[in-house]
């Protein structure tokens, strides 16, 4: 059974700003926050890195969603687009080859069963060539809170899987996150589509 958290925000402890900076967009690429969940980072993306760019802000949650173009249509923001979709399964309205850059905050890890090929096969799908894909993660050590260790994977793990879908990495930062005993909670792993 996938591990599910529909809802939550990881902004508490994950610095989007951090995060969004070590992504180096040029401000007029596609993205895509996948599984955005309240789509801080989505919109954090759009108002200060993506101002000609496209950001997609995609969950599986509606109420999620349905919040997200609420802000979306207060605040007229054209290419800021919410998809509500299960990317286990496909994502619609997006179409091959058209996405720069994907993120996916704290959601890789809840891809425990045969869905996590299917995950990877639909981002190959909506990535162009030489498009990143970039997975920020719980590390799998003992901390007193995030998804269960057994869980979770490891940088080492992750390249792994990704390569046998044509991804390469090209970078990692195994420091980011909130302080733990241990040093930082997270790591940043990016993916270049082959």
């Amino acid at each position: 059974m996938d591990h599910v958290h529909h809802g939550k925000s990881s902004e508490t402890f994950l610095d989007s700003e951090e995060i969004l900076a070590e992504l180096n967009l040029k401000g007029d690429e596609t993205f895509m926050d996948a599984g955005c969940g309240d789509g801080h980072i989505a919109i954090k993306a759009i108002e200060r890195y993506l101002p000609e760019g496209t950001v997609y802000a995609v969950d599986a949650y509606d109420e999620s969603i349905k919040e997200l173009n609420d802000y979306i249509n207060k605040n007229n923001f054209e290419n800021l687009i919410a998809v509500e979709a299960d990317i286990t399964k496909a994502i619609p309205g997006v179409e091959e080859d058209s996405v720069d850059v994907a993120l996916m905050v704290n959601v890789f890890h809840g891809f425990t069963s045969g869905n996590r090929d299917d995950v990877i096969d639909e981002f190959a799908r909506i990535l162009k060539y030489g498009g990143r894909m970039a997975i920020i993660d719980f590390k799998p050590l003992e901390m007193s809170w995030g998804p269960p260790t057994d869980i979770r994977y490891s940088p080492d793990e992750l390249e792994k899987i990704f390569d046998n879908h044509n991804f390469r990495k090209v970078y990692l930062n195994d420091d980011i996150g909130a302080e733990i005993p241990q040093g930082k909670s997270h790591y940043l792993i990016i993916f270049e589509k082959e």
